[in-house]
């Protein structure tokens, strides 16, 4: 896994305890120009776990747009998080955020059956760690050769999760993020 730069500290999807990928403002794996073939999204709503801002729950939405030469580009921004907060980010098997804790989106994506790891090094739903801003925003901007909308490992229709605590990347089955903030479900394609 190669080193990558951050813009301020450890950014957006998996930098906790030193590893992992970071995400807010920079991009991680292969740049496209291609247009998008099929586009899904998510809108993320809070759960009822304690939210970093009691008054403004965590919300976002994400984009997910397979291009032509076969990665598909994660795009979208994250809203009221704790400022300067660092939070695990990751695909989920079921698309079923109907328990007030998100519980009901099962454990990671995982239909190849690898360990917890970095992001494209791990888990089909491994995405990298999600990074507040001063104002509690993390922007997503992260490419990956392994995520698809279609075929047989499709992630439409799975949840989408961001938790409380960073991603360590190591601890086994799914990196100790803790409990979920806000959850969705991705849908379209």
């Amino acid at each position: 896994m190669r080193a990558l730069a951050h813009l301020r500290r450890p950014t957006i999807i998996g930098l906790a305890a030193g590893f992992g990928l970071v995400v807010s403002g920079c991009s991680i794996g292969p740049s496209t120009g291609s247009l998008p073939e099929q586009v899904a999204q998510v809108q993320l709503r809070a759960t009822q776990v304690d939210q970093p801002l009691a008054a403004k729950p965590v919300e976002g939405m994400v984009r997910f747009a397979a291009m032509k030469d076969g990665a598909t580009r994660v795009t979208g921004e994250i809203k009221n998080l704790k400022p300067n907060s660092i939070h695990g980010f990751h695909i989920h098997e079921n698309g079923d955020c109907s328990a007030p804790d998100a519980m009901s989106a099962g454990g990671h994506y995982n239909p190849t059956g690898a360990q917890h790891g970095a992001p494209g090094h791990g888990h089909l739903g491994d995405l990298p760690a999600l990074q507040a801003d001063a104002m509690g925003t993390a922007r997503v901007q992260y490419v990956s050769q392994s995520i698809k909308l279609t075929g047989p490992n499709s992630v439409v229709g799975k949840g989408l999760i961001v938790h409380k605590d960073p991603d360590d990347i190591n601890a086994q089955p799914a990196g100790n993020s803790g409990p979920r903030l806000a959850c969705g479900v991705i849908a379209g394609a």
